[in-house]
């Protein structure tokens, strides 16, 4: 065992359940081992036959696609237990926390994808949403599956850059503007 506050499978389980509790969508298992491991008395055998633990009595779900949630048993008893936590680990945890909610949240409000057409072009879909809803729902044709990859990963990259620039082409005044004139 590692020399810090956490000392026994059930303050790792209190841990887990702390976590699962203030993330704010169900997270794959990486994700809630990185941050478990936020305490040196954390070990990765031990966390893992704590994880399958919960699971097995309900305090959590696994979804189909590897994805851990809180059920409200889970939810209760982390309410309850959260105070045996060391304080420490609760602040570095939360410090974990903040980011990793950042990062889910950022996941939901950009969104690309692309599909293949009958006509053997693709549809690339990009979204890019705020906390009051939709920004920019824009489809737009690729001729290559290549191209269309490249365009669903630069606008994951740069969503509101490509928002300004777009609108900032909308707006703006050209050459067309000045010769219908």
């Amino acid at each position: 065992m590692g020399r810090g506050f956490i000392h026994d499978k059930l303050e790792i389980k209190f841990l887990i359940l702390y976590i699962t509790a203030r993330v704010i969508e169900p997270i794959p298992f990486d994700t809630v081992l990185d941050l478990t491991m936020c305490d040196d008395g954390v070990d990765y055998f031990d966390f893992s036959e704590c994880l399958n633990d919960l699971v097995k009595t309900e305090h959590l779900t696994l979804s189909e696609d590897g994805l851990y949630a809180i059920t409200d048993k889970g939810l209760r008893n982390s309410q309850i237990c959260e105070s045996s936590l060391p304080y420490s680990v609760r602040l570095r945890c939360d410090k974990n926390l903040v980011a990793c909610n950042r990062k889910l949240r950022r996941k939901s409000q950009v969104r690309a994808s692309y599909e293949k057409r009958p006509n053997g072009t693709y549809t690339v879909k990009l979204n890019l949403d705020d906390d009051m809803g939709s920004v920019m729902d824009l489809k737009l044709m690729a001729v290559r599956e290549d191209m269309a990859k490249m365009l669903t990963e630069r606008f994951r990259k740069t969503p509101e850059r490509i928002y300004t620039e777009l609108m900032n082409a909308l707006l703006s005044g050209d050459e067309d503007d000045k010769i219908e004139k």
